[in-house]
């Protein structure tokens, strides 16, 4: 039979009630005669309070009991979710990672999937399971120890199962009825998309937007996995929610698809640095190796043999890059005269992939932004993304701006 594979994120399992609705959707699949591979999230709110007793219990933990803590809130909703299943007389049964097994890394809490071996779930699918309750967010380490793949891992798991049984599509339920143009929260005329390339939904997903968690998306563009966003709080169809999909399955797409946001940035700034080759090494290497994630990067021009070197950030990271920086200063692999750190802006970016094939995309941005009277810190461009560093308080305005700019509201 097909495989389908249908994932419920906290809000969607949060209490009893939800797992029951969740649970009658999944019997519909299997009604039409799929086998399905429903992946679980923990009830919401539970992966924070056990986050909570650890961190209570030993600040300094260890990573292993850490994930043998956290993994278990969705042990419990994979277990309640074939209970009400087996109640529906549809033959369910609940998996962890172990049992299936979801091979990972040894980086505890931050594992990545490295193998899903589909033989005993397939087994007893030919036995007559019409349904495996696989528990999200976790797998099993080369030692045999429990690991989890970091928050938004069960979207991940979702996809890698898909990818595994070459599943006819992933369908992810959640709190929101699909991908849309924007923010809803900030812009009301923002309107959902019926479908979008994979290319734009990882370039949202990476500068901010929350419905999709990007190694997700990543792996769905990679093994061409169909995705579908859907709300577990509406009434379905067969086109409800918007389809996550490769460029070729999209009749025509807008220039710019969709703008997002990222208001937990910083702009960091190495005031007069020796300008010579090798110092771009000298001033990333060490934030790498402190895992800080940098984004937007700026050279100034030379004088005298110093340059300014501009970048940004996440918010929480600043403190661990100032720290990174002036140990190499110590250390004489870099000389700065000073470090400045704003973490009162905001990052806006412009997502599209009719960007390849059509020019002025960001004269257009620019002039908007300038017509509202909102200067540029920093600029970064790809083939089919504009971003920009703006003062926070303008963030806003200049995301209901461009939404207008662009005619985003418009279908055609």
């Amino acid at each position: 039979m097909p495989v389908l594979v249908m994932k419920f994120g906290g809000t969607s399992v949060a209490t009893l009630d939800r797992i029951r609705r969740a649970a009658k959707r999944v019997g519909v699949e299997v009604a039409k005669g799929y086998d399905v591979i429903v992946i679980v999230s923990a009830m919401a709110g539970e992966t924070n309070k056990l986050v909570g007793y650890v961190d209570e219990t030993s600040p300094l933990y260890d990573a292993r009991e850490y994930d043998a803590v956290v993994s278990s809130g969705e042990n419990v909703t994979a277990g309640l979710m074939a209970l009400t299943l087996q109640e529906m007389d549809v033959p369910a049964r609940s998996w962890q990672g172990w049992q299936v097994p979801v091979k990972t890394t040894s980086a505890h809490s931050q594992a990545r999937i490295e193998d899903i071996v589909p033989d005993n779930i397939r087994a007893k699918f030919a036995e007559g399971m019409r349904v495996a309750v696989v528990a999200g967010f976790q797998g099993v380490s080369p030692e045999g120890r429990i690991t989890t793949l970091g928050r938004g891992g069960s979207d991940t798991t979702a996809v890698a199962f898909a990818a595994a049984f070459q599943a006819e599509r992933c369908d992810i339920y959640t709190d929101v009825d699909g991908v849309y143009t924007t923010d809803p929260r900030i812009c009301d005329k923002a309107r959902k998309l019926d479908r979008i390339a994979f290319e734009e939904m990882l370039e949202l997903a990476s500068l901010g937007a929350k419905v999709l968690q990007t190694r997700s998306v990543e792996l769905a563009m990679r093994y061409n996995v169909k995705l579908r966003v859907l709300s577990s709080f509406e009434e379905q169809s067969d086109t409800a929610g918007t389809l996550v999909c490769a460029e070729e399955d999209i009749m025509e797409s807008k220039v710019v698809n969709g703008v997002a946001y990222s208001r937990d940035e910083a702009k960091m700034t190495l005031v007069s640095v020796a300008d010579r080759p090798g110092i771009a090494a000298a001033i990333f290497g060490p934030l790498s190796e402190a895992g800080v994630n940098v984004d937007m990067i700026i050279q100034n021009i030379s004088e005298e043999g110093r340059t300014d070197m501009t970048f940004s950030c996440p918010t929480d990271q600043v403190a661990r890059a100032e720290k990174a920086l002036h140990d190499a200063k110590a250390r004489g692999e870099i000389n700065f005269h000073d470090l400045i750190a704003d973490t009162n802006v905001a990052k806006v970016s412009a997502v599209g992939i009719g960007m390849r094939s059509q020019s002025g995309v960001a004269a257009r941005m620019f002039k908007t932004l300038s017509d509202e009277g909102i200067n540029i810190k920093v600029i970064a461009t790809s083939e089919i993304k504009i971003s920009v560093l703006i003062d926070r308080k303008y963030m806003e305005l200049a995301v209901q701006a461009l939404h207008d700019a662009f005619a985003l509201e418009k279908t055609g």
